[in-house]
């Protein structure tokens, strides 16, 4: 009996082979990518303090700067797509929602939770919480499948874009992918569908420097143009 988890099994890391996740700087190979001498000196003026060539990076943060200790550049940015336009984003959004609307209805429809009525008395209560359980169901999974599998929904995919960690590019895990979906489709479903998808999402138009919808910060991603 092994005790070694399953694969794909692990707390939300991103696996060694996503394309998308963000590699460390490389550091170039010292003394010319050593095909000489290890006594060799390096060309040009030497800084007696910091020990390297005079005029280089102060803080010794390797080919792309920023970090004093060889890591990430101090931007979460650095090395990833340009954020996705907010419009081309709300676009992406309507488009997704009129897709799985369309499932919503013919489930509500088959399993007899498609209309409510009212008169002076009674309303149909129950009609009306099927329907919108039967939305949240189909909104969340949605969301979190897809995005969980490569980042983007059917809208993104069509309009050029994917969600990413903003901690390093990669794709969401199923528990970020999960958490997001709450976020955004819960209070849709069953309270106040148009006023909180305009808040929720449109946060990205007015936030700075991640352009992330209350969603995107629940879940810390950002959403990213695409090739």
């Amino acid at each position: 009996m092994t005790t070694e988890p399953p694969p794909g099994s692990g707390g939300g890391e991103p696996p060694e082979d996503d394309p998308f996740k963000k590699r460390p700087p490389q550091q170039p190979p010292p003394y010319g990518g050593g095909q000489g001498s290890p006594y060799d000196t390096p060309q040009g003026p030497q800084d007696p303090y910091r020990g390297g060539p005079v005029g280089g990076d102060p803080h010794g943060g390797g080919p792309y700067g920023g970090d004093p200790y060889g890591g990430y550049p101090a931007d979460p940015l650095a090395g990833m797509p340009p954020l996705a336009d907010s419009g081309r984003r709300t676009l992406a959004r309507i488009i997704d929602m009129i897709l799985v609307f369309v499932v919503v209805l013919l489930l509500s429809w088959a399993f007899g939770v498609a209309q409510y009525t009212t008169d002076a008395d009674e309303l149909e209560f129950g009609k009306t919480f099927g329907r919108e359980l039967v939305a949240a169901i189909l909104y969340v999974a949605y969301d979190t499948i897809l995005t969980a599998k490569a980042g983007q929904t059917l809208g993104k995919k069509w309009l050029g874009m994917r969600v990413a960690n903003l901690d390093n590019g990669s794709t969401p895990s199923v528990q970020t992918s999960l958490v997001r979906a709450l976020v955004l489709w819960l209070p849709f479903a069953f309270c106040c569908a148009c006023l909180w998808t305009a808040i929720c999402g449109g946060w990205s138009y007015f936030d700075k420097p991640y352009k992330q919808g209350l969603h995107d910060k629940a879940a810390k991603t950002v959403v990213v143009s695409t090739p």
